[in-house]
Formats: structure tokens, C-alpha cells, sequence
């Protein structure tokens, strides 16, 4: 536990400690409504799935790497949160020796964010990194990047938010950006599914490349197919690490829960996955009004109204996809995404889709996507400094 006195007219003191309690743990859930109470665009996260994210015996992360949460308050009140990590995996297969902070909250003080990163730093050390990345939560397979533009538009689902000036607050602690990513809104102006059906239909014919939806019957074995793909499809990008098959299975479960199968897609060519492609409801549509919660008096009230709103989503987000080296130039992506597309627009009657995030140098992709109508709308950034 560090107890530092901060060199302003404040006389309580800053504490910033590991997080040892449920009461803490609590504390440290909670803390993103004091901070976003003022903002219109926050979406509060179900703190079930929040809670089942940092817990050590459920997530993956942990048979590979370790975390540890750091609160920071003064006078009993909290005000500032941390994580740092440390994914060995990562480090061994890129032949590096960073690690990470993610889930960053703070009141607008450089004093208060400077003890945190401060513990998070010195938590590193102590384990023997060098470097610190961030904000990236685990690894760059779980949500990353702090958000520097876009700040006017609600969090599509499993996106970052926050205020303006936490970039002040982490570069004035040294940190400087390392890589940007941009996401891109969607709605079709362009109406590609009409477009691009004759094209689709010509590249089915000539190389026997097929589209399916993901197997009900079948899930557990086509999770393990697109995990096979994603590890070889997306290994140079920058800060992939490969997923393990207890990664891929928590995935799976979330996507079990929300996904609509005709929108999870496999391209296969002589009856081999090549590729994928994810696209989800955007459930932050929905649990918006429901303030973190699906029980109420212990009733499930909230749950209920979940149900109903579900029903009701018009927008998605393009999660992931990948495809394999040697199939790009075939046509692949353009048949995965027009079979979204029609699918989202024409039955499930979607107005519109995120797609994010992609890397900003990766300039094949941004310029395929602006070229079908997408618009840059936001920006994250992760962060890097050295510690030694």
C-alpha cells in the first residue's frame, strides 16, 4: 500500500492499495458511475459480466498470465482505479518483456492518475518488465485503447469510453502513444449487397468457396476452426498473441449468449476453413437503461426487460475477421461481408454497424472500407513507456 501526501491545498491524503475485499472489489466496480455521472454518452456495463472479468478462478488470462487491481481514495472515498497485467505468453512468443494497465478510471487530478500508474508500474517491476503497455485489459484480444476522438457517440459493445482528458492525464506521467486504431460506422449507403451479389455469385462459381453459418450442433468444433484460423490469420498484426483454447472457449460462451448464428460465418473451400468473420448485436443497445444491473430487489425485473430489449436492437458490431494468407485475393472477405450485410440489413433489419477496430498503418483494409461507404468515427490509442 502506498500513502502519499499530494502537494496541493488537499489535506487528506492519496492512498492507492491492491484490491483485498469484496468490499473493495466492489468499490472498484462501481467506481466508472462517479466518474461518468455527467456523461450522456456512457453506457454502464452489466456488472455481472464486469465482475466475472477480473475473477481469477473464471477467466482464461489466468492459467497463462496474472493481473491485480489497485484502488486508489482519499478520505474513504474512491477515486481512481488500475489494473496492471502481465501475459507471459505475449512475452515469450514476441521475444518482449512489457506488460500492461487496463481498466484506468480517475477523477480529472494528474496526482491521483500518477499514483496509480505508479503502482501499476512498480507491480511490473517487481516482476522484472521493463516496459508498460496500455490501456490494453490483458491482452490486445480483450478490449484495449484509450479513446482520444469520438467522445459524442455512445460505446459500441465491448468498446472503450472515456472523457477527454484522461490523454493529459497519461501523458503527463510520461506516456506516449505507440499505435492509434480507428473504428468506422456503416449503414450501407451504397447498398453493396445489390452490388456486389452478381460479383459473389461469380466468385462461388469459379472457386467452390462456400459460406456457412456457424453449427449449432457443431459450435464447440467450428469455435476451434476459427481459432485455428484467427491464430494464423491475424499473427503479424501488431500485439497479437494467439489465443488459447480456453480463451477461445470464453469467447465462445459470450457469443453463445447474444450471437446470431446466421451472422457468425465460416468460408471453407474443399470442405476446409479459410476464413471467418463475427459480427454481434450490439447489447450495449439494450442494457443501457438497466444502470449495471439485471436483478432489482432480488427480482429479475431488469433481466426481463433485457429479454424484451434485445428484440429490439437495430445496430451490430463487426467484431472480427480473418482469412487465411493464401486465400485474400479470392474473394473471400467480399462474400463473409456481403453475406452479413444482407443478412444484418434485409432480416434483421439493422440501420447500421460498427466496425472496429482496425490499425491505423494498415492502410489495405482502411481504404476497402472507406471505398464501401465506411466513416471514420472514432480513435483509440494505446499507450507505451519504459521503466527502467
Amino acid at each position: 500500500m502506498a500513502t502519499l501526501t499530494e502537494p496541493a491545498v488537499r489535506s487528506a491524503p492519496v492512498t492507492v492499495r491492491p484490491v483485498a475485499s469484496r468490499r473493495d472489489l466492489s468499490r472498484f466496480l462501481r467506481l466508472p458511475w462517479t466518474i461518468y455521472a455527467n456523461d450522456p454518452h456512457w453506457v454502464p456495463p452489466l456488472l455481472v459480466d464486469v465482475r466475472e472479468f477480473v475473477n481469477r478462478r473464471k477467466h482464461p488470462f489466468y492459467r497463462h498470465g496474472d493481473a491485480v487491481l489497485f484502488l486508489a481514495e482519499r478520505g474513504g472515498r474512491a477515486i481512481g482505479r488500475i489494473m496492471a497485467s502481465d501475459d507471459l505468453r505475449y512475452n515469450e512468443i514476441r521475444g518482449t518483456n512489457v506488460g500492461c494497465f487496463g481498466m484506468f478510471e480517475s477523477i480529472d487530478e494528474p496526482f491521483v492518475a500518477h499514483a496509480l500508474l505508479d503502482a501499476a508500474a512498480d507491480w511490473l517491476r517487481r516482476r522484472g518488465r521493463s516496459q508498460v503497455l496500455g490501456p490494453i485489459e490483458y491482452s490486445a484480444n480483450y478490449t484495449c485503447g484509450l479513446l482520444v476522438d469520438g467522445f459524442n457517440t455512445p460505446p459500441r459493445v465491448l468498446m472503450n469510453h472515456h472523457p477527454p482528458y484522461y490523454a493529459e492525464l497519461l501523458e503527463s506521467w510520461g506516456l506516449e502513444g505507440v499505435q492509434d486504431m480507428y473504428s468506422w460506422w456503416f449503414v450501407d449507403p451504397l447498398d453493396m449487397v445489390a452490388r456486389w451479389r452478381e460479383r459473389a455469385e461469380r466468385i462461388v462459381a469459379r472457386s467452390g468457396i462456400t459460406v456457412r453459418p456457424f453449427s449449432k450442433r457443431d459450435f464447440q468444433a467450428d469455435v476451434a476452426r476459427c481459432q485455428e484460423i484467427a491464430n494464423l490469420a491475424l499473427k503479424d498484426n501488431w500485439g497479437s498473441v494467439p489465443l488459447t483454447s480456453a480463451e477461445a472457449e470464453y469467447f465462445a460462451r459470450q457469443l453463445a449468449r447474444i450471437a446470431d448464428p446466421n451472422l457468425v460465418l465460416l468460408a471453407e473451400a474443399g470442405g476446409k476453413p479459410i476464413g471467418f468473420s463475427i459480427t454481434i448485436p450490439d447489447v450495449n443497445e439494450a442494457i443501457r437503461p438497466l444502470n449495471g444491473r439485471l436483478t432489482r430487489f432480488g427480482l429479475p425485473f431488469p433481466l426481463l426487460r433485457l429479454v424484451r430489449r434485445m428484440r429490439n436492437v437495430r445496430t451490430a458490431r463487426f467484431l472480427a475477421v480473418g482469412v487465411l494468407e493464401e486465400h485474400r485475393c479470392r474473394g473471400v472477405l467480399e462474400l463473409l461481408v456481403l453475406r452479413t450485410l444482407d443478412y444484418g440489413k434485409n432480416v434483421l433489419k439493422y440501420t447500421g454497424a460498427e466496425l472496429g477496430w482496425t490499425l491505423v498503418d494498415n492502410e489495405r483494409i482502411n481504404r476497402a472500407i472507406e471505398r464501401v461507404g465506411g466513416r471514420r468515427y472514432k480513435t483509440y490509442r494505446v499507450y507505451q513507456k519504459n521503466l527502467v
